[in-house]
């Protein structure tokens, strides 16, 4: 059975994850683009039975994007760390950015590429840093 951390920004909030990762997506609709500040959030199903709050637990706050769906976020650094839908229980869409270990599942494909960002190519071919590009 694979486990997993996570913290936010801060370290104020840390988790676990015990069991898969399923459906792994990029979404670029225009509520993952505002609420990570990104192209796209990255978020993967897992078991709400299986994620553990490890620390932190009374700084993780909410927001309702949606009649029933709730956004958790870290009430100090703003860290997305996972959404919630009362029609679905059972599972929670874990933004992958914040794990702190390495996962083996992979993302199956790009949602909502009619509304990604204008600048954002899909296709590009950009230059690859192993830190910050040269200049900076």
């Amino acid at each position: 059975m694979n486990r997993y951390l996570g913290s936010c920004l801060c370290g104020a909030v840390a988790l676990e994850v015990e069991g898969g990762i399923t459906s792994i997506i990029h979404c670029h609709c225009s509520k993952c683009r505002k609420a990570s500040g990104t192209a796209y959030a990255t978020n993967g199903f897992v078991q709400s039975s299986g994620l553990r709050i490890t620390q932190g637990e009374d700084l993780i706050h909410r927001y309702e994007s949606a009649p029933g769906r709730q956004r958790h976020f870290c009430s100090r650094c703003a860290s997305p760390l996972f959404s919630s839908n009362s029609a679905d229980p059972s599972r929670l869409r874990l933004r992958l950015g914040i794990l702190d270990s390495e996962i083996t599942e992979r993302p199956m494909s790009h949602n909502f590429v009619t509304s990604k960002a204008c600048w954002e190519d899909l296709d590009a071919q950009l230059p690859r840093y192993e830190a910050y590009e040269p200049g900076r």
